[in-house]
């Protein structure tokens, strides 16, 4: 299978993480929508990565189906329970970071445009998004050892992909100096091959 994607993006960092705790075999293709001579748009129509191609050429985008899927694909380290109670606590966090990764995705791109094209009420409004995102994962974590307890997960995963983003494009944002917890699950994260290895580059 071929995983289309950047280096930059968390919702691919989040694919890359899957893969490697899954210890799937897989071919990279660096490529990104935003530049023009861009192949994603031809071969996923929402024109985002990441994009998964399985080996009889279907076409899989959307970073929680690919993971979902993979999973699934794959019964060796499990990063989605079972049960249906467990299984929806893990997509809950998972939306609940790929939330605060979209958010910080549309300021960054807002700052891209001319200084007086920008919406500063725009921009505050996905900040504000982000901080209260940020706050309901730390009260959820509290003292536990992963996200749903003592078990690391997808959960743990797009957590971690939502911290190492605002690390790597929004250092202002001190969220672990604010969340000692969450500074504490990041580095333990990081001790992970699959995290070390994927950090964000660009």
């Amino acid at each position: 299978m071929k995983l289309i994607g950047s280096l930059t993006s968390p919702f691919v960092r989040k694919v890359r993480i899957v893969l490697a705790e899954k210890k799937i075999e897989y071919e990279f293709r660096l490529d990104s929508p935003w530049v023009p001579e861009s192949n994603v748009p031809n071969i996923n129509p929402l024109g985002k990565i990441p994009v998964l191609l399985l080996d009889d050429e279907t076409v899989l985008f959307d970073s929680r189906v690919i993971s979902e899927y993979l999973d699934n694909v794959a019964p060796n380290n499990k990063l989605m329970p079972a049960p249906n109670r467990d299984r929806t606590e893990v997509k809950r966090w998972e939306a609940l970071a790929d939330g605060i990764c979209d958010a910080a995705a549309l300021i960054f791109l807002e700052r891209k445009r001319p200084a007086l094209k920008q919406d500063s009420e725009w921009i505050v409004r996905q900040e504000s998004k982000i901080i209260r995102g940020l706050d309901y994962m730390a009260e959820q974590l509290g003292e536990h050892t992963w996200c749903i307890g003592t078990h690391f997960s997808l959960a743990d995963i797009t957590s971690g992909c939502a911290l190492g983003y605002l690390a790597f494009r929004f250092p202002e944002i001190d969220w672990s100096e604010k969340h000692p917890n969450l500074a504490r699950l990041y580095a333990k994260l990081m001790l992970r091959p699959a995290f070390a290895d994927t950090v964000p580059q660009g």
